[in-house]
Parts: C-alpha cells; structure tokens; sequence
C-alpha cells in the first residue's frame, strides 16, 4: 500500500508539472537563454570592419498618406542624416491622400534643396505605391521608410556599411524604437508607463529577437517602417503583394523561400516612430499584424506545415510558437482553474507560477544588459533605455495583455477576410453587448410564448 502511494503521489506531481511547467519552460525559457548565448557569442566574436570610401547612391522611399504633421520631420531628417546628400534621391509615393502633405513637401524642396525629391502619385494602397517607386529607383540600394517617423543620423550611412562589407546580405530590417521625447510628454502616469514599456518591448525585440534571428536567417519580417534592399535582388523578386494587409512579411517570405536570399538585421541603423497614441490602437495594431502574418504564412508554408518540419523550418517553428501555439499557451494560462478543481492546493499553484516568472525575470535582465552594450554607439538612447530597468518585471504584464490581443486577432481572423481596418475595443465590446442583447431578447420572447401556453392551458 506505502509503495502504491509513493507512486500514485509520483505520478501525480509529474503529471502537475508536465501540464503546468513543460509549455513555458520547453517552449520559452530553454530558447532563450540559447539565444542570449548565441548573441553574446556573436558581440565579442564582431570585428572591427573598416569604414567604407565610397558612397554609391541609394533610392528612399516613402510612401505617402495623409501624413501633412509628420513630413517634414521624416524629411529633415534624411536632410540631416551624415550619408552625402547628394547621394540619396527620395520618392515621396501618395496612395489617395486627401491632406496638404504635397505643400509639405514642396516647401521642403526649398528648405533642403540638396536632396533630390520626386513626388508621385500611385493607386491605393501602401504595396501600390512601393511598387511604383522601385520600378522609377536608380539607387544602388532600396530604402523603405514610413512617413510618421525620423532616422537616426548615422542609420543611412551603416545600412550601405554593412551591404558593402557583407556581399551576401540581400535585404535587411533596420531597428525601430519609439520616440523618447514623446513619450515624456505624456501627462499621465499610466498612458506614459504604457508606452515605456512599448520602447522596451521594441528594443528587446529588435536588439535581441531580429539580432538572433539574423545568425539563424529566421527573421519572420522586414519591418514595413524600414527596411533596405540590394536593387538587383528585390526586382528578381514579385514585388509587393498588394492583396494582403502585412506586405512586409509577404515580401520577406518571397526573399527567403522563393529566392533563397539572406535576410539580416542592422543593429545600428536606426528609426524612431511616434508611440501608440491610445489602448485601442494598440489593439488594433497587433491585430492587424497577427492577421498578416497568418495570411501570408498560410500563402507560403500551408503545404510545409507539418510538425517535423518545426525543426528545420525557422519560419515554421516561429509560426507555431509566436501564433498557432496560441492556442495551447492560452490553455496554459487558465489552467489555474483546472489545477485548482483536480485537488492541488493554491500555494502550490503560486509557488509554481512564480518560479516561473522568476525564470522570466531573469531572462528579461540579461536580454536588458545585453541590449545596452549593442547601444554603446547612441549614448542618448542608451541612457534613456538605461533607466528603463525598473521595466522589466512590468513588461510581463505588458506582454501577458498583448498575448491576449494577438489570440483576440487568431479568433477575429478565422471565417473573416483580412482588411486594415480592424476593431478596436469598444467596437468589439458593442458587437458582443449587441449579441448578448439580442440573446436575452430571444430568451424573453420565448419566455413570453411559453407563458401565454401554459396560460391558454390553464384556462
């Protein structure tokens, strides 16, 4: 009997920490430290490569849509930038604008006249207007930027670096940080504690995530906010798909798997954009990405996806990990429920989940420290990001609410055609009020109905 029970109470703690630990500690954790070894690995092995002599001409473009308030910072911006001006030609596309962003950039012909502009006008859509650009560019090299944010001084000149000095790189992401001085603005506590913990998850995601990915050529998606291209390997390719709502990561999936090219991060390169101006933008932000990128995925790997192929296939396993396995992590979230009805006590429970925050903890500290010697070179940035360090606990909330967008996103996706225009949270809430409205209604009516029978009877 005393053998049977030690067995049973074996098998019982087993299965609790199969069911509870084995999701994030498998799926999560283990990767990660991998991935902090692997980039510590890749910063003391980085040599000191000469600067360049020769500046080839690039092509910048911009796609243009309504954007009349931030135009002329996103244009002073390359005006200031340390690459020869006279190098860098800009195609300001518009798709259907209805703003003054022309009179924008005409007096910005006159306040930089050393950049050469060209507006132009194309069809709607971001994917229309990129298209028309890259067939008009001479440029050596194809720079992508939105119109709502500004690039680091010195991010032009290190993308071209590392094209000249890295023959074998087809197509890189630069890194996207939110604006500092913006985010400072803001009066209230919460909306700018919100948006602090936006520029950190951006910077581990960048500086950490696509600084990983690029040793493994794993990057999911070329950031739609800025990207850069060799000439001659994105014309090989469709260009961009203007039938889906996540053109970035339809153009990364045809690079890597129609035309096996490299992609990479530039580390150094850098573009602010203004932070997320409200929790329902914020909503429908990540939405919009998660739809994207099942949709293409789907486009690409529907006949590769298989679970053997999670081990071979970095875009499969980031699929699986970032969006389909979703659905189990969420299992694992709400199991407390379950655990707790199976008969284990509460203090378990809590003990187990914080050894498992703990790990989280600590794994958000080293991608911080490491961050911050990848940040050497901007000591502006690297300062702010440094008193982010109270932030890291804190972004696990942060990214416990954004999982629930995103599986928000996997639901909304399913039976539904992919549009930019997603519903925030007080359009989804109305649509939920409304049906529950109309499910009481049926149920008083049919209340209704059954006591005028049973009334009938009775009479």
């Amino acid at each position: 009997m005393v053998i049977t029970q030690i067995i049973n109470d074996i098998l019982h703690s087993a299965i609790f920490w199969a069911a509870w630990i084995i999701i994030p500690f498998i799926m999560e954790i283990i990767p990660a430290f991998g991935n902090i070894f692997l980039l510590i690995k890749k910063y003391f092995d980085k040599k000191n490569i000469p600067d360049i002599d020769y500046y080839p001409e690039i092509s910048v473009i911009m796609p243009i849509y309504n954007s009349a308030d931030t135009l002329e910072a996103c244009i002073r911006s390359i005006n200031d930038s340390n690459y020869p001006n006279n190098k860098i030609r800009v195609f300001l596309v518009n798709n259907q604008g209805q703003d003054n962003s022309f009179d924008i950039y005409a007096k910005c012909q006159n306040d930089f006249p050393e950049i050469r502009m060209q507006w132009m006008n194309a069809k709607q859509g971001k994917s229309r207007a990129l298209n028309m650009a890259l067939f008009n560019s001479e440029g050596k090299y194809i720079i992508n930027i939105d119109s709502d944010g500004i690039l680091e001084k010195s991010a032009l000149k290190n993308l071209v670096h590392r094209f000249e000095t890295d023959p074998d790189i087809d197509c890189m992401t630069g890194v996207i940080l939110t604006r500092p001085d913006i985010i400072e603005k803001y009066r209230r506590g919460f909306e700018r504690l919100v948006r602090k913990l936006e520029f950190v998850e951006y910077a581990q995601a960048f500086l950490a995530g696509r600084n990983y990915a690029t040793e493994t050529n794993s990057i999911y998606t070329l950031s739609g906010a800025f990207s850069a291209f060799r000439k001659s390997s994105v014309l090989k390719s469709q260009l961009y798909n203007t039938d889906t709502i996540c053109e970035d990561t339809h153009i990364t999936f045809q690079m890597k798997y129609l035309y096996g090219a490299k992609v990479g991060l530039c580390e150094d390169a850098i573009f602010f954009v203004d932070p997320i101006e409200s929790i329902d933008k914020l909503y429908t932000q990540r939405q919009r990405w998660q739809r994207g990128s099942l949709e293409v995925s789907h486009m690409f790997l529907s006949k590769a996806l298989k679970v053997r192929n999670m081990f071979t296939n970095a875009s499969i396993r980031t699929l699986v990990y970032d969006h389909t396995f979703a659905f189990p992590r969420a299992i694992w979230y709400l199991a407390v429920l379950c655990l707790l009805f199976m008969g284990y006590s509460g203090k378990i429970i809590l003990y187990s989940m914080g050894v498992i925050f703990l790990l989280y903890i600590i794994v958000g500290y080293l991608y911080y420290f490491f961050i911050l010697k990848y940040l050497k070179n901007f000591p502006d940035i690297r300062k702010y990001y440094k008193k982010r360090w109270g932030s890291i606990p804190l972004l696990l909330l942060f990214n416990f609410v954004i999982f629930f967008i995103r599986f928000a996103g996997i639901i909304n996706s399913i039976g539904t055609d992919s549009a930019w225009k997603t519903d925030n949270i007080h359009e989804e809430r109305d649509k939920v009020d409304n049906v529950i409205q109309m499910e009481f209604k049926r149920i008083n009516d049919i209340r209704a109905r059954m006591e005028r029978v049973f009334n009938n009877d009775e009479e």
